[in-house]
């Protein structure tokens, strides 16, 4: 296109926070839209979405509607008169009225490789899946959920000791790098849309909190992925005397066959930290927080906890 094109920006959580920033530096940046300040910790205070933030620092107009599709925010949108629409990790489903409104549409910067991992959680479930690489995808949104055709991808790999949060960062800078990359080709005409193949698609849903509680009946290897899947949030854990103890840092490890454990007994194994048997394959405890305590090593851990190898909750 010929004139600067006026963009809004759609977008909540530190994940976003890249391709705003990127996008103001190179377009005129005309208004934000985000989610509504939320409670947030004990006391229940009020935060600002980490987008709102980033915007009010850059001086850009911000609305916090609770939906999208109240009046006064689709009137505030149409007054903006955006020529395209940039989407990350909004948290709300944009209506057709919406999608529509922009000559160039809508686009979001997606945490997954798509169609694999569809929906709100895709880093997660990358760890969680035991996928060897993820990556980002640029694409032009459509009515239904990540089904839109693609503009461009990029793939990074998932080290072995990927965690949520670690791989949460590598993304958010990868997406903006690509966004850049991607947009004024895309607004210049030179990029083909690229229909998504329905062969291969997942789905992965919004976490809650108790899809990290660990479920003893899987093997110790999906159990370690689920422990760096969910760190930071919603946190991986276990009932422990009536209480959550939180499992920061695990690893599966396989012990000899003589030793094989029942399902998730717990159990002391020479000097390691606290492990949990799964048959001939143990999960190892390596960072720990007890309820109402401060994190700790699985080893420290076992020194209060002497009752750990002498019941077993999980048989």
């Amino acid at each position: 296109m010929g004139k600067t094109p006026r963009v809004v920006f759609m977008g909540s959580p530190d994940f976003a926070v890249p391709s705003l920033e990127a996008l103001a530096k190179r377009y005129p940046v005309v208004g934000v839209v985000t989610q509504p300040d939320r409670p947030a910790g004990r006391g229940g205070t009020l935060k600002p979405p980490a987008v709102k933030a980033a915007a009010l620092r850059l001086g850009i107009p911000v609305i916090q509607p609770e939906k999208l599709r109240q009046p006064e925010a689709m009137d505030q949108l149409r007054a903006w008169a955006p020529d395209v629409i940039v989407v990350a990790a909004f948290g709300q489903i944009l209506r057709p009225d919406a999608l529509n409104l922009p000559p160039f549409g809508c686009v979001n910067v997606h945490g997954s490789l798509l169609p694999r991992w569809r929906g709100a959680a895709p880093i997660q479930a990358a760890i969680l899946d035991g996928d060897q690489q993820t990556g980002i995808t640029i694409m032009k949104m459509d009515a239904g959920v990540d089904t839109g055709p693609i503009l461009s991808q990029r793939v990074i790999p998932i080290a072995a000791d990927e965690t949520g949060g670690s791989l949460f960062e590598k993304m958010a800078a990868l997406g903006a790098e690509l966004l850049l990359e991607t947009l004024p080709r895309y607004l210049s005409g030179e990029l083909a849309l690229q229909p998504q193949p329905e062969d291969g698609a997942t789905y992965a849903p919004m976490l809650k909190k108790e899809d990290g509680l660990l479920d003893f009946s899987q093997p110790a290897a999906a159990l370690e992925r689920r422990v760096r899947a969910m760190n930071p949030w919603p946190g991986a854990y276990l009932e422990w005397q009536g209480q959550p103890l939180k499992v920061l840092k695990a690893h599966a490890d396989v012990i000899l066959t003589y030793m094989i454990q029942p399902v998730g007994k717990r159990w002391i194994h020479h000097d390691l930290p606290a492990v949990v048997g799964w048959g001939n394959s143990i999960l190892v405890l390596d960072e720990v927080q007890p309820a109402g305590k401060k994190n700790m090593p699985g080893k420290a851990f076992l020194s209060g906890a002497r009752e750990w190898s002498i019941t077993n909750e999980y048989e």
